[in-house]
C-alpha cells in the first residue's frame, strides 16, 4: 500500500514541487524504472539471503530499510535527489518476494494455489487502497506529508512481522550462501522455470508502460486539474478492486484447470481490455474498463507464483522468487521507460493498443510446445548443481 501511495502523484509531484517542466512523461518513466533496476540486480542476492536465514528476517530488514526511504522522499529537493532515493528503496526492498516465499514453503502444496490467489488479494487491496489515500491525501495535505504517510505504513509492516508472522518450518542451515551464478544455474537447468521467469518479465513490462502515462491520460480526458490525483487514484484502484474479486477465484481455478490455461485466460482478456481503451474516451467508461481488464488480468500473476511454487525445490524457493523478483523488477524497469520516452513519439491511445497487442502475442505464445510451460518434475539445487 505505501508503494501504491505515491504511483497517481508521482508526475505532479515532480513537477509542481521539483520543477521538472519539459519532459514529464520521460522524467516519470526515468523516477519509477531506476527503482527497478536497482530491485532486479539486488533480488537474487536478498533470495539467497533468505534460503540461508529465513524469510521472516529479510521481511524485517526490507521493512524497516523501505520506512526509512520513503521518509527520505519527505525532503528530497530536486529531481536528482529524488532519483537517489528511489535507487537506494530499490537496493533495500525485498519485502514482498520474502513473504510470497513464506507462503509458498508453509503451505500445503493442495492450497497453495487458492493461498497464493489471497497473497494477490492482498495486493489486490493494498493497490486500492493506496492510490485512493494518496490522491485525497496529496490533494489535502501535498504530497510530501504523503510520502511520510507511507513511511509510517511501512514501519507498521515491519511492527506486523516482528510480532505476528511465524516461520515454523524453517530450520538454519550452516550451509555456505550459493553465489548467484549457482542460483543461476540451477534455473538454468529447469527449462519451465526459465520460460516462466520470461513470461513474468514480458508481462510486467508490456502492463508498466502504462503506468507512468495513466495520470497524465487522465488529465487529457478533461478531468478538473484541481482533482488530477483524486481521478487518477480512483482509476489506478479500479484495477484493484477488481483484483480483489478476482484472485483468489483465480487462483482455486488454476489448482483444478491447471496454472497455465489460467495464465492464458488471463493475459487474453488483459490484452483485449488493454486494446478496447482506443475507444473509450471519458473517465466513467475508461475507468470501467479498467476494472473490466483487472478480472481477468488477476488470473496473471497467482498462476505464475503458483507454478514456480510447484516446480522448485523448497530449499531453492526463496532463490527461485529472488530470481523471479528480478525478472519482474527489470520489466518494472523497461516499462515505464518505454512507455514514458513512447509517449513523446505517438499518442497515448496507441500505447495502449501496442501494450494489448504484446499481452496477445504472450498468450499466443504460450499455445506453442517450445514455449509451454506444462509440468515437468520439480528440479532439486543439489541434483542441477552436479550436473551443471
Amino acid at each position: 500500500m505505501a508503494y501504491s501511495v505515491s504511483i497517481p502523484f508521482m508526475s505532479i509531484f515532480l513537477e509542481n514541487d521539483l520543477g521538472v517542466t519539459s519532459h514529464l512523461e520521460a522524467w516519470t518513466g526515468v523516477v519509477f524504472a531506476l527503482t527497478f533496476l536497482s530491485g532486479a540486480l539486488i533480488a537474487p542476492f536478498w533470495g539467497s539471503m533468505a534460503d540461508k536465514y529465513g524469510r521472516k528476517p529479510m521481511m524485517l530488514r526490507a521493512g524497516i530499510c523501505l520506512s526509512a526511504c520513503y521518509f527520505l522522499y519527505y525532503i528530497v529537493s530536486g529531481p536528482y535527489e529524488l532519483i537517489a532515493a528511489r535507487i537506494l528503496e530499490g537496493l533495500l526492498a525485498g519485502y514482498i518476494p520474502s513473504a510470497i516465499a513464506l507462503i509458498a514453503t508453509n503451505t500445503p502444496e493442495k492450497h497453495m494455489g487458492y493461498a497464493l490467489g489471497v497473497i494477490s488479494t492482498s495486493s489486490a487491496a493494498a493497490s486500492i487502497i493506496g492510490p485512493l489515500i494518496g490522491g485525497v491525501v496529496s490533494h489535502l495535505v501535498g504530497p510530501r506529508d504523503t510520502f511520510a504517510l507511507a513511511g509510517t505504513m511501512v514501519f507498521i509492516a515491519f511492527l506486523i512481522c516482528l510480532f505476528w508472522v511465524k516461520e515454523p518450518s524453517f530450520r538454519k542451515t550452516s550451509a555456505k550462501r550459493s553465489s548467484i551464478v549457482q542460483d543461476l544455474k540451477v534455473a538454468a537447468s529447469n527449462r519451465s522455470l526459465m520460460i516462466a521467469f520470461g513470461v513474468v518479465f514480458a508481462t510486467t513490462s508490456s502492463v508498466m508502460v502504462l503506468e507512468p502515462l495513466l495520470t497524465i491520460y487522465v488529465k487529457k480526458l478533461g478531468s478538473d486539474p484541481s482533482n488530477d490525483s483524486l481521478y487518477a487514484g480512483m482509476i489506478f484502484s479500479s484495477v484493484g478492486i477488481a483484483t480483489l474479486i478476482a484472485a483468489p477465484w483465480w487462483g482455486k481455478r488454476g489448482t483444478k484447470l491447471g496454472y497455465e490455461k489460467v495464465l492464458f485466460i488471463g493475459l487474453l482478456g488483459g490484452g483485449i481490455g488493454n486494446i478496447l481503451q482506443l475507444f473509450f474516451h471519458s473517465l466513467i467508461g475508461f475507468g470501467a474498463l479498467r476494472f473490466g481488464y483487472g478480472l481477468f488480468f488477476a488470473a496473471v500473476y497467482p498462476a505464475l507464483n503458483a507454478f514456480i511454487a510447484e516446480r522448485t525445490d523448497p530449499a531453492f524457493r526463496s532463490r527461485a522468487f529472488g530470481l523471479n523478483q528480478s525478472s519482474n523488477q527489470m520489466g518494472l524497469m523497461l516499462g515505464p521507460l518505454v512507455g514514458g520516452f513512447a509517449a513523446t513519439q505517438v499518442p497515448i491511445p496507441v500505447v495502449f493498443v501496442c501494450t494489448g497487442a504484446a499481452l496477445l502475442v504472450i498468450a499466443l505464445l504460450l499455445k506453442l510446445p517450445k514455449f509451454s510451460i506444462a509440468q515437468r518434475p520439480a528440479v532439486s539445487p543439489e541434483k542441477s548443481v552436479a550436473e551443471s
